[in-house]
């Protein structure tokens, strides 16, 4: 084989065709794939569940949630602080009983005569020789064991097993691997959990109250008679009838929940803050950018690269 044939490994580089080729035949590296339509998350579907909204509600942020799937976020959220904070409490509780032993102890004075210390002395005389004898008891019992581990046939009862996981040993053993787990580790300290709740997708306090109702406004065709959740033009703008969908823009009006496009904001709100379907007063607060999905073009969206990691081929 010559130096530049097409399997040629003799050469002193390893080439980045050559990594890519191995990379791709042992299984190691990372594979990269585009994110197509189909993966994309449509505007109306919930941020939780990547449904369609049934009760669709939005957060000030522009999120939309379907608001079973919301509610019962917030209280799952709420039983995990009930739940964490008796911990906490259980363990503050603990930790005051041990100091008030600790300062009890401290505040009994130590006996220095003699006839207060021997009753102390034979007990401690007793304890050591119980202890002894319990240690001779159970040194006896496992010679017994290791000469007998088959049972025979002769005997009546069979003997105990020795195995630590039998007789619900295996839930007691303490597992040597995990550092949290071997006997020698203590509890870590629980810290106060906190009581804010915060947004699944930004990550900013989330209130009930906060949550604002959506109403979508559905296309009107009396030749389609699809379901509404199989049809691709589902939803329109209540005031220029344009059709909703992911590459399109659009916004919330706070006050009467309306989805409308960007482009109506624009070009017809913008211009004197009135809203065209009930004539009220609007301020620019009112407007809610509404994060949508994307459209599989990198214009839409930031980030539409998937990445699977594998390990790493070392050279």
């Amino acid at each position: 084989m010559t130096r530049h044939a097409r399997n040629c490994t003799a050469g002193a580089v390893y080439t980045y065709h050559e990594k890519k080729k191995d990379a791709a035949a042992s299984g190691y590296g990372t594979n990269a794939h585009r994110i197509g339509k189909d993966s994309v998350k449509g505007f109306d579907c919930c941020c939780l569940t990547l449904q369609p909204c049934r009760n669709p509600v939005i957060t000030a942020d522009g999120y939309l949630f379907d608001k079973e799937a919301i509610l019962e976020y917030i209280l799952t959220k709420k039983k995990e602080y009930t739940r964490k904070l008796k911990q906490y409490e259980l363990q503050k509780n603990k930790e005051e009983v041990r100091l008030r032993i600790i300062n009890y102890k401290s505040m009994i004075s130590i006996p220095t005569l003699a006839n207060e210390c021997e009753p102390n002395y034979f007990i401690q005389e007793e304890s050591n020789e119980k202890t002894a004898t319990e240690e001779l008891q159970k040194l006896q019992s496992f010679f017994k064991f290791e000469k007998n581990i088959v049972p025979s046939k002769d005997d009546a009862k069979p003997s105990p097993s020795i195995s630590n996981m039998a007789e619900g040993r295996e839930k007691t053993l303490p597992s040597f691997w995990i550092p949290s787990k071997t006997p020698e580790a203590k509890a870590a300290p629980l810290k106060k959990p906190e009581k804010t709740i915060y947004c699944p997708v930004s990550d900013k306090p989330l209130k009930l109250k906060d949550l604002i109702n959506v109403k979508f406004t559905e296309v009107k065709d009396p030749d389609d008679k699809k379901s509404l959740i199989v049809k691709e033009a589902r939803y329109m703008c209540p005031i220029t009838h344009d059709v909703l969908s992911n590459s399109v823009p659009c916004a919330v009006i706070k006050t009467t929940g309306d989805v409308i496009t960007m482009e109506c904001f624009e070009k017809l709100i913008k211009k004197d803050w009135v809203n065209p379907l009930d004539g009220k007063v609007l301020k620019e607060s009112d407007i809610i950018p509404l994060q949508r999905g994307g459209t599989g073009y990198s214009a839409v969206n930031d980030n539409l690269e998937g990445k699977h990691e594998r390990p790493v081929l070392q050279v």
